[in-house]
């Protein structure tokens, strides 16, 4: 049995999480983390989702923890000190945290040469799915298309564009061999003047309580292709994170990402 540790466990995805973990008869929850000064510091786990967890409570320090893998949906800044913590005590790591800068990024790429890490804006099997469908597109269709992006999340999210609508721009340029960094327009206001060729677009909304929305527009003279995900529960990224961990456990060093757990790097 694969032992694993959930960090954030008291906000709303981290109890998703703790529900989807407890539900697989293959794991088994040792730990849970909260930031220092959480309100619900020191209670029982089980009383935040219903699930059962004798003598299992929610702690601030990931010092005290053993555990194999551990699933962390936090910010930049406490995923990277978890991440440290997993690097120095050779344990795995299922990232799926969001607005990770370059330098973060390539620490955990350079970390990953000693533990076993699965970095993903979104864990969802859908949205995963969709990044081939992207990827088939753009060979499929090429340069003959404009390229759009749209998300939408709810008005508490701090991040935009959304991390997953970030990926998809990568599978843009690395498919058309593109560079986002150059070639990615995050605002139109104004005269801006007519749209660049290779311009990977990306709109943005913030409103109420979406889960999470994205589409990305190959528009042709004469036709339009959409690929659409709506997510409707905070669910499907818990399950693919708890799919992640199990799978996790099993690797060698390495980067991966949700391709590589679904199967689908081919």
């Amino acid at each position: 049995m694969t032992s694993v540790a959930i960090a954030g466990a008291a906000g709303r995805m981290g109890r998703s999480i703790l529900k989807a973990v407890s539900e697989d008869a293959r794991l088994q929850i040792t730990h849970a983390y909260e930031q220092i000064e959480h309100p619900l510091l020191g209670a029982e786990v089980g009383s935040l989702t219903g699930i059962s967890s004798p003598g299992l409570y929610l702690s601030d320090s990931i010092e005290d923890g053993d555990f194999d893998v551990l699933i962390d949906f936090t910010s930049p800044s406490s995923t990277m000190s978890n991440l440290e913590f997993c690097h120095a005590k050779n344990r795995n790591i299922v990232i799926g945290t969001t607005g990770l800068d370059t330098e973060q990024k390539v620490k955990i790429k350079n970390l990953s040469e000693d533990i076993a890490i699965v970095l993903a804006p979104n864990m969802s099997i859908g949205v995963n799915l969709i990044l081939k469908l992207i990827e088939l597109a753009c060979r499929t269709l090429g340069d003959s298309v404009d390229i759009e992006i749209l998300e939408a999340h709810h008005r508490h999210k701090i991040d935009a564009p959304s991390g997953t609508a970030i990926k998809m721009g990568e599978v843009v340029a690395n498919t058309l061999e593109r560079n986002l960094k150059t070639d990615g327009v995050y605002s139109r206001h104004g005269q801006v003047g007519e749209r660049q060729e290779k311009s990977i677009g990306f709109s943005t909304i913030r409103a109420a309580d979406i889960v999470g929305e994205h589409s990305i527009w190959f528009a042709g003279l004469g036709e339009r292709v959409e690929i659409s995900h709506k997510a409707t529960s905070r669910d499907i990224y818990a399950q693919g994170a708890t799919r992640a961990a199990l799978w996790l456990a099993s690797q060698s060093n390495g980067l991966y990402d949700m391709q590589d757990v679904l199967g689908l790097s081919f």
